[in-house]
């Protein structure tokens, strides 16, 4: 390895080119910051290589294959084979525009190096990289922000070195489809892969540790999503304990569990790990900088999102926030005008909206009722089966149901869940609600355009008229 002696001064150092570290570094430069971004992977971060943009190419196609197949109520027949390699091919092919697309962008901006390689904190805000090329380079700057993200985190299950598994990552690699696929659990990413491949043929089973899927959704939320996924094929069991996985003679995995009913062993052709998320701390060398971690590896941060180290922030997954795209997006707004506007703006108490991509979407903002009443609200519920939305039975989408959680005094929205067809999009109104304050016999009253999915809200609230 070459050495370059000396090191560079930089104003801002960004670790992480994903939704944080690009937006943040281009305007950084374009305000006249002397800016390097290092990135060690792919430009991007999770949300285009791994994450929102094959996932949601993949689950449109699937859908197609879906819908292709609900067409039989108006008497058209199809053959529904899928092809993945066309699904894997346009989907690698979205990804990878996106990618260079970020590549082209960043190259254009004066002020901004982009960096291949390796970071690694060599003290306070002082960095070696380790190039890719092979070279090494040190750097430093007045302000240094960590946008490293998190990866699939992969339990200790005996045999699981010697069998392997897929991740969220390499399963959309797949080439093939499951014969029969299980999935290691319960939550949205878990979710949004089994019902995909079913819908591509394959048969699906979930085990879950815990005593039901969507641990942190309502209870109601999370059975009528149990109900949809079967409804389509996919198997649930839950309180499972993974205890060892073997492959044996003809390529099939075999896993064995334990659950409530004792032990048993399940026989598939591939398995995913989707049991949550590690952040990327462990190469940086934080204490170097002085960056506190907590536990679990996260980055300790305050409100405005900087670290225990003075001007060293940490934005998006890293920090161990809701690990959402669009809250990365927002982290870097809150850093970028606190520094170059001055502004006072915090993280503490943002109204966080999200949305599971299954179908139908679970779009969701708020607390839940579960949480609310945890929290001392005395709270009304508003609820609305998809089957009573006059849009829902016209389109054919009738499966879910509208829910929002009312402060009973104020009547202002504390919270919704809405899974039904363009849920996330459903419930972006009451978020808005949710900023401004609007009280829900406003959104009650209010004047929708005939027939949406959105003016069913009208009809949400009228159920409270009659509790």
């Amino acid at each position: 390895m070459q050495e370059t002696s000396g090191m560079k001064k930089y104003d801002a150092i960004i670790i992480g080119a994903g939704q944080a570290g690009v937006p943040l570094a281009k305007k950084l430069a374009k305000a006249g910051k002397r800016t390097a971004i290092i990135e060690k992977r792919w430009l991007g971060g999770t949300c285009v290589n791994d994450g929102c943009t094959p996932s949601k190419t993949m689950i449109g196609d699937a859908r197609l294959a879906y819908v292709a197949r609900q067409a039989e109520r108006i008497g058209l027949r199809t053959e529904g084979v899928v092809d993945i390699n066309t699904i894997i091919d346009r989907k690698t092919g979205i990804v990878e525009n996106a990618r260079n697309g970020i590549y082209k962008s960043m190259r254009e901006i004066p002020n901004l190096d982009l960096m291949m390689g390796t970071a690694t904190f060599t003290g306070p805000k002082e960095l070696r990289v380790d190039y890719v090329s092979g070279n090494m380079e040190f750097l430093s700057a007045d302000l240094v922000f960590i946008n490293t993200g998190a990866r699939a985190v992969i339990p200790e299950i005996e045999g699981i070195n010697e069998v392997g598994c897929l991740t969220s990552t390499s399963i959309m690699e797949l080439r093939e489809i499951p014969e029969h696929l299980v999935i290691v659990g319960g939550g949205y990413i878990a979710l949004e892969f089994a019902q995909l491949f079913c819908r591509l043929g394959s048969k699906v089973t979930i085990l879950e540790k815990g005593p039901r899927i969507l641990s942190k959704e309502d209870e109601d939320v999370a059975t009528e999503v149990g109900t949809i996924l079967a409804e389509e094929g996919a198997g649930v069991i839950t309180n499972v304990q993974v205890e060892k996985v073997a492959r044996i003679p003809g390529g099939q995995t075999v896993i064995s569990i334990h659950t409530d009913g004792g032990q048993q062993q399940i026989s598939c052709s591939h398995w995913l790990i989707a049991a949550g998320r590690v952040p990327n701390t462990d190469e940086l060398n934080l204490a170097k900088a002085g960056v506190k971690t907590n536990e679990k590896g996260y980055i300790i941060t305050d409100e405005r999102l900087q670290t225990t180290a003075q001007d060293v922030y940490a934005l998006g997954d890293v920090n161990g926030g809701p690990a959402f795209t669009h809250v990365a997006y927002n982290d870097h707004l809150i850093v970028l005008k606190n520094i170059l506007e001055e502004a006072n703006l915090s993280a503490h108490n943002r109204i966080v909206p999200y949305c599971m991509f299954t179908d139908p979407e679970l779009g969701r903002v708020g607390m839940t009722e579960q949480e609310a009443r945890e929290k001392g609200f005395q709270v009304k519920v508003a609820k609305l089966k998809m089957a009573n939305s006059a849009r829902g039975v016209e389109s054919g989408e009738t499966r879910g149901f509208m829910k929002a959680v009312v402060d009973e005094y104020s009547g202002q929205i504390l919270g919704a869940s809405i899974l039904a067809a363009h849920g996330g999009e459903i419930v972006s109104v009451l978020q808005m609600a949710m900023m401004g304050s609007i009280p829900y016999e406003s959104i009650r009253n209010m004047m929708f355009a005939h027939p949406t999915f959105s003016e069913s809200l009208n009809n949400l609230f009228m159920t409270l008229d009659k509790s």
